[in-house]
């Protein structure tokens, strides 16, 4: 079956401003973010990619631009189920203020638990990117044959969940992972199972060097980043 390249966009600029964005139209890429996007076309150099899919929002269309570029004969599609979660009445509010409502400690500790208001499950966001990958696998195995590979520019969380699926992890543990921004991740689907061959790559370490972050915007107090950390500075 097919080799996935799963993309989070670059950095935007929700990220640097420590926002939750969820499902708000007009989030762009900060410069760092644009620079991370133009970088791509490089680090995914020599490898044949049957077709590009994206989250509709802005950030990852804009994250993939450079790539689609560099290759003029490769298509892009949209994915609504790839989009990021829909944080609810969440979205927009600075992750500082969401550190002390009461259910982030059921995000943080019990996800497969967690519904926001006026928004999704992260039990239903889960399952509707898996449906996507596992039907995007379907028909790129179906058109181009069973060694193709895609890549597919998504979000901080979606991501994570579908490493989790890979690895066959409860949701529930799925704030173990991590993934930088226009980080790589790549999965090869099998008959029989998945396997995950690259997490959350950046080719290089700059995301461990000390920075100058507030701890809820890092995740340095413990708990994961809702919607993905900033990554370096």
């Amino acid at each position: 079956m097919a080799t996935l390249f799963l993309v989070r966009h670059g950095r935007s600029t929700a990220n640097t401003a420590g926002v939750l964005a969820g499902l708000t139209p007009g989030i762009a890429l900060d410069e760092r973010g644009a620079a991370q996007a133009g970088a791509l076309p490089g680090r995914l150099a020599g490898l044949p990619l049957a077709a590009a899919v994206s989250s509709p929002l802005q950030r990852c269309r804009e994250t993939l631009a450079p790539l689609l570029a560099a290759r003029p004969g490769l298509e892009l599609h949209a994915e609504d189920r790839i989009g990021e979660c829909d944080y609810g009445d969440w979205s927009g509010r600075k992750l500082s203020e969401l550190a002390d409502e009461p259910l982030m400690k059921v995000v943080q500790q019990y996800p497969s638990g967690a519904a926001f208001p006026g928004g999704e499950s992260m039990r239903q966001m889960q399952d509707r990117a898996v449906a996507a990958v596992r039907d995007w696998n379907a028909r790129i195995d179906a058109d181009h044959g069973p060694d193709a590979s895609y890549v597919m520019c998504s979000h901080g969380d979606i991501i994570k969940s579908l490493v989790a699926d890979a690895l066959g992890l409860h949701l529930d543990l799925f704030q173990r992972i991590s993934v930088e921004p226009c980080s790589v991740t790549v999965i090869r689907y099998t008959a029989t199972r998945p396997y995950l061959l690259r997490l959350g790559d950046t080719g290089d370490l700059a995301g461990f060097a000390p920075r100058e972050k507030a701890p809820e915007a890092t995740g340095d107090d413990g708990n994961a980043v809702v919607g993905g950390a900033a990554g370096a500075g």
